[in-house]
């Protein structure tokens, strides 16, 4: 049984999709850079720009974790699943999580953060 409460949870898994999201389009920023598109700085600045929302996300969700003495480290990666330690207030927990699932997660966050400034 998981000693974790549901909002200590949700800033944990928070920890490991947001991540997810800045390699994503940290990707994109390199194709994107030596791709062939003709206004090439547009797509940039909005690269840029979302990562920064992201890593502003990112920065709470870091401090949120100290705070509350949490901790998430990554495990083994066996190409289907991805173990993760999570250490909450001197409990230690193994997780393990679907790799597609991890995607799905993360891109919906990109969706989301991409979108974020339409939604308001």
């Amino acid at each position: 049984m998981t000693k974790i409460t549901d909002e200590h949870r949700r800033i944990i898994e928070q920890s490991i999709y947001l991540p997810l999201v800045l390699s994503v389009l940290e990707h994109d920023r390199k194709a994107t850079e030596k791709s062939s598109f003709k206004i090439k700085l547009v797509y940039l600045n909005l690269i840029e720009y979302t990562m920064l929302k992201v890593q502003k996300d990112l920065k709470k969700i870091n401090d949120d974790m100290r705070k509350f003495n949490m901790k998430a480290i990554r495990g083994n990666n066996d190409g289907v699943f991805t173990e993760y330690d999570f250490y909450y207030k001197g409990y230690h927990e193994k997780h393990r999580y679907f790799n597609a699932n991890l995607r799905n997660k993360s891109e919906l966050l990109l969706d989301y953060y991409l979108n974020k400034d339409n939604n308001n």
